[in-house]
């Protein structure tokens, strides 16, 4: 006689154990085959939906982000295109108005500051900008000097400022 050591059925398991559980079927049986079908996961083509559709969904979460920083970042070179522009009138303003120069140069990467110390060894965000200075006598007069400041950013100009300068 043998005799079953079996735990007694639990209700909290739905009568049976946790071993015990039987796979629901999906589908009847083919009748071309004896194997049923089972819930086993994803197949392949439902995989690459789900990536096609999250990519998707991400591409147009992340383009705000990407316009967004180079919307930033050229605001940014404008900003230190100004100030730039702004502390070569100020340079020229302060210089006596017999030695104001025709034209002011400054190559790419030799921006100088007041002091005359390169900038881009301060500060590497200035290495790509330029900065040209013209100084012309207003409409023949020997008391005004106009003066004009370009500032350029890997060549393109992004700020210019005009001061009129008297005597």
């Amino acid at each position: 006689m043998t005799i079953n050591r079996r735990e007694p059925h639990d209700a909290r398991y739905g009568g049976f154990t946790p071993l015990e559980r039987k796979p629901c079927l999906v589908r009847e049986p083919s009748r071309f085959s004896n194997r049923t079908s089972f819930l086993t996961g994803f197949t392949l083509a439902e995989a690459m939906m789900a990536t096609v559709v999250l990519g998707i969904a991400a591409a147009g979460v992340l383009l705000p982000f990407t316009s967004g920083a180079a919307v930033r970042a050229e605001g940014m070179h404008r900003t230190l295109a100004a100030n730039l522009a702004g502390d070569l009138i100020e340079q020229i303003v302060n210089t006596p108005f017999s030695e104001i120069l025709t034209s002011y140069d400054e190559p790419q990467g030799q921006i100088r500051d007041a002091a005359g110390n390169l900038l881009k060894d301060t500060d590497p965000s200035y290495a790509n900008f330029s900065r040209t200075a013209t100084c012309k006598l207003w409409h023949g007069s020997d008391y005004f000097i106009l003066v004009t400041v370009k500032v350029y950013y890997s060549g393109k100009q992004i700020a210019t400022i005009n001061r009129l300068v008297s005597k």
